[in-house]
């Protein structure tokens, strides 16, 4: 039931709070639930009588809320008359809506499947090129290993033939050194032979000489030793 005084629950809305602003809808009306949602808040920030369960409110605060949300109601019952009345109205409008988003639907589906398929030709096309450049790939790998399988085999050889060439010259050499060394040898026995002979020589000299002391010797032509020939060059 409304109080009799009803002028201050400023029903003209001329001097509204910062709050009682931000409640008010876009239409010119207020937001039903968000005014309870006020006078909830109102009740639970209201001081406790301590050592009880009960709340000190502000009487005049408190009726005027409900008395705004009393005076809104009707307005909020007519709105949801209006939309009763104009259910046919909404629901043609929303079949309308959904015919015109069917069609634009299908429209769409149809220019998917278009694009669709020229997705899928161009992904056939895409899966040819893939095929085709591996097998260039791995024709030309195939290639690749054979040339290196080649000059592979061509190096080895020629690392063969070096060697071998390589072991010729050395056999080579070792022969000529040996050839060398026994010629060397050879003069320096010959050499050593004939230095023998001369000493032997000497020395019968010098024993018959001491055999006949009081003999004058006959001057004798004095024998040259022949001096050691260098070893021949190879």
């Amino acid at each position: 039931m409304l109080r009799q005084d009803t002028s201050r629950i400023n029903t003209d809305r001329t001097e509204l709070s910062p709050q009682d602003e931000s409640l008010q809808g876009g239409s010119g009306g207020i937001d039903i639930q968000r005014e309870l949602n006020r006078l909830e808040e109102m009740i639970l920030d209201s001081p406790r009588i301590p050592l009880t369960r009960r709340t000190l409110i502000d009487e005049e605060q408190v009726l005027d809320q409900l008395d705004l949300v009393r005076l809104n109601l009707p307005a909020a019952y007519l709105e949801a008359e209006d939309v009763i009345r104009r259910k046919e109205e909404i629901l043609a409008q929303a079949e309308r809506y959904a015919q015109e988003i069917l069609a634009a639907a299908e429209q769409e589906a149809t220019q998917i499947l278009d694009e669709m398929g020229l997705v899928r030709q161009a992904k056939l096309e895409a899966e040819q090129i893939r095929l085709q450049v591996e097998e260039e790939c791995e024709l030309a790998q195939e290639q690749t290993l054979a040339e290196i399988e080649r000059a592979r085999r061509q190096a080895q050889q020629e690392i063969e033939e070096m060697r071998n060439r390589a072991i010729a010259e050395c056999e080579e050499i070792h022969n000529g050194a040996d050839d060398y060394a026994d010629r060397v040898l050879r003069n320096i026995e010959q050499q050593l032979g004939e230095m023998m002979r001369v000493i032997q020589n000497g020395r019968q000299q010098l024993q018959q000489e001491s055999a006949a002391p009081h003999a004058v010797p006959a001057p004798q032509q004095q024998r040259q030793v022949p001096s050691p020939r260098p070893p021949a060059r190879s």
